[in-house]
């Protein structure tokens, strides 16, 4: 029992980092810190955009089946067969596996928007 509540608590923790990590990009994003006179640069700030709208509504997700498993917790105390402890296994394997799916996609779209904003960043000091 420890053990899956360090994962969730460790789950918890991702979930948050994430969030705070997108608004940052998010910010990113929409801000002129861009080359404006990169090809396609609207199009493809936009589609960066809607996949951090995609991400984090999977985040969200999470957030509530990590809640509700987590409150499902106290109820494996209760549990007096086997069979009742390895459907909460089960379904804590499960949202792991989810969980681990979500952070991975993450990351690939994170390093997605940087490779890019790297390369179409402003190179030159404002003249102000």
């Amino acid at each position: 029992m420890e053990e899956l509540h360090w994962e969730l608590q460790k789950w918890k923790s991702q979930i948050q980092f994430i969030q705070d990590e997108m608004l940052f990009i998010e910010g990113l994003l929409k801000s002129y810190v861009f080359e404006p006179r990169t090809p396609n640069l609207f199009e493809k700030l936009e589609i960066f955009k809607q996949k951090f709208l995609k991400s984090k509504k999977e985040k969200e997700s999470l957030k509530r089946l990590i809640s509700k498993h987590e409150n499902n917790m106290g109820g494996i105390l209760e549990c007096t067969t086997a069979i009742c402890d390895l459907a909460y296994y089960k379904k804590h394997v499960n949202l792991d596996l989810k969980v681990t799916q979500h952070y991975d996609d993450y990351l690939k779209l994170k390093a997605e928007v940087y490779n890019y904003a790297g390369s179409v960043l402003k190179r030159k000091k404002p003249l102000f």
